[in-house]
This record gives structure tokens, C-alpha cells and sequence, in this order.
């Protein structure tokens, strides 16, 4: 397989910075094409030629066939392409709506297949709590945590969309996210391994972690140990400052080259370990969609490879083959 380079590599907007309902309280999912024309024309005009379809903003899953063809001859009309899916707060060992939740998964990958998306990124972090809605940002207070005795049961329900996501040539990746089972380097590495599956890896969107208002783990070490898993990638940043003698821990979004987590040696590990995934940039507040610019600029200008021919190493999951199938 034929590298990426800075200028090839797929770099996809977040649908993040966009509410998930309009102004008289309908979702923009319920809504329809009125509703989508101007995201995905923002989306272009931000110099994007891609989107990551975030469920935050549009839940494909809950579209019928003739709204997913809808959605493509808008992006088409606009001029971006949907490359992924990220379905958030869609745990699938909710308590009390993880069935319900697994079956939106079901929809959601056969969503992507028509809609012709490789990746489809699942998470396992639940609805923020209304502790959390009241915050500014919502991180600063915890929230939902996985209970260990349900290990077994995400494993399980885990394999069930891997098996799903294989039959239609879909990769399944993993969204790293405090206080879950993919809370942690070593936790999400061995739920990784014990789903099993080759189109199953991870999305080490440490971003995630590196937020967090108390002691965190090195993000380098984050990166050492999910990276070579890895299939897919939201990408942000954070200015972070700790006085552990005060027990005094803060943090707040910034743009990817002037936070914490050096993205330029992040991918230079993760080539060598085989990565070709779609990039998804992200931002949290402001104009989230011009920071979000500014990142994928940043990617193409300082950190992914410029030349064809650099040494690829090979990935523990099957990678992208950006033309619609897994390699």
C-alpha cells in the first residue's frame, strides 16, 4: 500500500460545532435537506472536501433510504464527501438503553454502506449528566463510569457490530473517553484484543483524556500504546497546566499546534507503527469550524509527510483503503 502523503491524506470537519436542533426545537435530523445545506456548505467553504458525519448533528441511522440519498446529492452539491460516521453517547451497555443504542449502531453501519463511508467510530461514554449540561465545560465535573462487571457484555456487544461492520466492508474504531473501558491506554489496548477482530481498532482521540481537571497519564505514553491499533483518529488540543502540590489541575481547548499533546511526534510514531486513517479535526467553543481549519492546515503544512516513499510500518487492525473497502 502506496503511503498517504500531507496533500492525500484524508483530513474530515467535525459536524461537532453544529447544533443538533434548529431553532423552533425540531432535530436536524427530523427536519431534513432544509436543515443540512448549510452545515455541509460552511463545511466546503472552510477549504474542507470532507466531513465527519457527527450524530451530535445528524443521526444517519434514523434516516430512511430516500433522506440517505438526499444527503449525498447535497454533499455532492456542496462539494464535500461524507468519509466517516462517529456516533457519540450511543453506549451500548447503557444500563437503560443499550439495546436500544446497539440496534442504532446496527443502523448506523448500514447508514454508512450506503452512503459509501469506510469508518464508523462508537464509544462507549453515556449522556452527560445534568451536573455536566451546567458547566461550561463539561469535563470539569465526572461523569457516567463504566462498571467492571460489565466487560463481558461490551466485549460481546462489540463483536456483534464488528462482525456487522465486516460483512459490508466497514472498519469499526473505538473512541477513547475518561472513565470507560476505553478510559485508559492499557484498558482500551485490551478490549481491542478481546473483541479480536482485525476491522475492529481504535480512535485515540486522547484529546479526551488530556482535558481532564486531575492527574492524567503522559499523554506520549497514550499515544505509545493505542496508537499501533489505530484506524481511525479525532485529533484536538488543550492548553493544560497542573500545581499537583495544591492538587490544583486545568485545562481549555486550543488550536492543535499550541496545546499539550505534540502532534508532530504523535504522527510520526503512528506511521511507523502503519496508520492510514481518515483524520477527523475537532474543537470545543469559539468558532469551533475555523479552528478546526486552522488544525487541518497545521496537519498538511508541519506534520503528515510530504514525500511518497517514507517507511510504513504495519498496523496490529486493517487500515482504510479510501476507495470504499478495508485493506
Amino acid at each position: 500500500m502506496t503511503g498517504l502523503t500531507a496533500q492525500s491524506w484524508p483530513i474530515a470537519a467535525a459536524a461537532l460545532p453544529f447544533p443538533g436542533r434548529l431553532p423552533d426545537g425540531r432535530s436536524v435530523t427530523e427536519a431534513g435537506p432544509e436543515a443540512w445545506r448549510g452545515p455541509l456548505t460552511d463545511v466546503a467553504d472552510a477549504g474542507f472536501d470532507r466531513i465527519d458525519i457527527t450524530d451530535s448533528w445528524l443521526r444517519v441511522g434514523d434516516l430512511s433510504p430516500e433522506r440517505l440519498t438526499d444527503l449525498t446529492a447535497l454533499a455532492g452539491e456542496a462539494g464535500v464527501v461524507p468519509t466517516s460516521i462517529s456516533a457519540i453517547r450511543c453506549s451500548v451497555i447503557d444500563h437503560a438503553n443499550g439495546e436500544a443504542n446497539l440496534a442504532y449502531s446496527h443502523r448506523t453501519l448500514d447508514a454508512a454502506a450506503a452512503l459509501g463511508i469506510e469508518t464508523v467510530s462508537f464509544g462507549l461514554h453515556q449522556a452527560l449528566t445534568a451536573e455536566q449540561q451546567e458547566q461550561l465545560w463539561f469535563w470539569t465535573v465526572e461523569g457516567h463510569q463504566d462498571d467492571p462487571a460489565d466487560w463481558d457484555l461490551a466485549v460481546g456487544r462489540l463483536q456483534e457490530l464488528g462482525r456487522h461492520a465486516a460483512e459490508i466492508g466497514i472498519l469499526v474504531s473505538l473512541e477513547m473517553y475518561e472513565d470507560t473501558f476505553l478510559g485508559t491506554g492499557d484498558s482500551a489496548v485490551r478490549l481491542v484484543q478481546d473483541i479480536g477482530m482485525d476491522n475492529v481498532g481504535l480512535n485515540p482521540d486522547i484529546g479526551n483524556l488530556v482535558r481532564l481537571h486531575r492527574p492524567i497519564e503522559p499523554w506520549s505514553e497514550l499515544v505509545e500504546k493505542t496508537v499501533p491499533y489505530a484506524n481511525f483518529w479525532h485529533v484536538k488540543n488543550y492548553a493544560r497546566d497542573e500545581d499537583r502540590a495544591r492538587g490544583a489541575y486545568f485545562a481549555v481547548p486550543a488550536p492543535m499546534q499550541y496545546g499539550l499533546i505534540d502532534y508532530r511526534r504523535a504522527f510520526a510514531y503512528a506511521i511507523e507503527q502503519g496508520f492510514q486513517g481518515v483524520i477527523c479535526v475537532e474543537n470545543y467553543g469559539g468558532d469551533g469550524l475555523s479552528v478546526c481549519a486552522d488544525n487541518r492546515d497545521y496537519l498538511r503544512r508541519h506534520v503528515l509527510p510530504k514525500r511518497e516513499g517514507y517507511a510504513l510500518g504495519a498496523s496490529r487492525v486493517r487500515q482504510p483503503r479510501h476507495d470504499g473497502g478495508a485493506a
